[in-house]
């Protein structure tokens, strides 16, 4: 799954870390929102995968991206992701770091331990906001920078090459041009890439990036949010070093999983009886895998096949 033949010491965030900063292509991490979205995205051959805090707070807890998952909430689900394949990097959501500097620190020392590659961290009230939705409140420049340089300390502290993202959410409210001194800051603080949340037209995808150059830039492409649709290969030609494409999962689950659950109320069978055996399901979330485990240890329960 995903790509191999890294070095066994290199870490993700390391390979992270080259990747942004190699002259290749643009690094493509499509949204993953559980461990079987992360199974499903890592078999396709992702280099880089992303953990979209909507679809973590959708799928574990249940509840919309309003600030209501915290540090334990993200952090475990990350964790369970980015060791299905510890190869691949994973950037996970971060949101405001869940509070001032000091738990700033310990999100960024949990987040490194539990094996991401990367996260972002932005500028909203700690009751924050999926960020393309309408009603945001932003902090002053001085608190957010206070959250870079705290977390840029703490990646030091534990010696990580875990890569921060510094995210604005301030162009809806504060506009362009504030958003953009915002991120010059933020990159003078240590920051590794710069992330304009909700970016409004194609030309102002393009202004954010020539007005940051050289630092290195993502593309946050939620489909039908505030962002015109923008492909993998216009992003590229447009500067942006990484692309995210948190709704990649999330949409076409949703769609499929309500038609089989309302055929199954009104018509009592799902539909879907061919689609998927429990065996092929097991082999989409690493069967293989832990069958040779329990074969090389000497294990006898599985000798039989299952």
């Amino acid at each position: 799954m995903g790509s191999v033949g890294s070095p066994p010491h290199e870490t993700a965030a390391t390979k992270l870390r080259k990747l942004i900063s190699s002259p290749g292509p643009i690094i493509l991490a499509p949204g993953v929102y559980d461990g079987f979205s992360a199974r499903i995205a890592l078999s396709v051959g992702f280099d880089t995968i992303y953990m979209t805090g909507a679809g973590t707070s959708a799928s574990r807890i249940g509840h919309a991206d309003l600030g209501m998952a915290n540090l334990n909430d993200m952090r475990a689900h990350a964790e369970m992701i980015a060791n299905l394949d510890a190869r691949v990097p994973l950037i996970a959501d971060a949101d405001t770091g869940y509070g001032g500097p000091i738990m700033v620190t310990r999100t960024v020392q949990q987040y490194a331990r539990s094996g991401v590659a990367g996260f972002h961290i932005e500028d909203q009230i700690q009751t924050k906001r999926c960020g393309h939705l309408q009603g945001k409140q932003i902090v002053s420049t001085s608190e957010f920078l206070t959250r870079i340089r705290a977390a840029v300390a703490a990646r030091h502290a534990v010696g990580s090459d875990i890569v921060i993202i510094a995210r604005t959410d301030a162009l809806q409210s504060l506009g362009y041009d504030e958003s953009i001194a915002r991120l010059r800051l933020a990159k003078e603080a240590g920051a590794d890439v710069g992330f304009l949340e909700g970016i409004t037209s194609k030309e102002q995808a393009r202004a954010v990036v020539k007005d940051l150059a050289p630092w290195p830039i993502l593309l946050n492409m939620v489909e039908h949010g505030a962002t015109p649709s923008i492909s993998v290969s216009e992003a590229q030609e447009m500067g942006f070093r990484i692309v995210i494409f948190p709704f990649a999962g999330l949409a076409p689950a949703y769609k499929a999983m309500k038609e089989v659950y309302q055929r199954l109320k009104t018509k009592g069978i799902t539909g879907a009886e061919a689609q998927m055996t429990p065996v092929q399901l097991f082999e989409v979330s690493g069967l293989k895998e832990d069958l040779e485990i329990d074969a090389k240890a000497g294990g006898t329960t599985f000798a039989g096949g299952v």
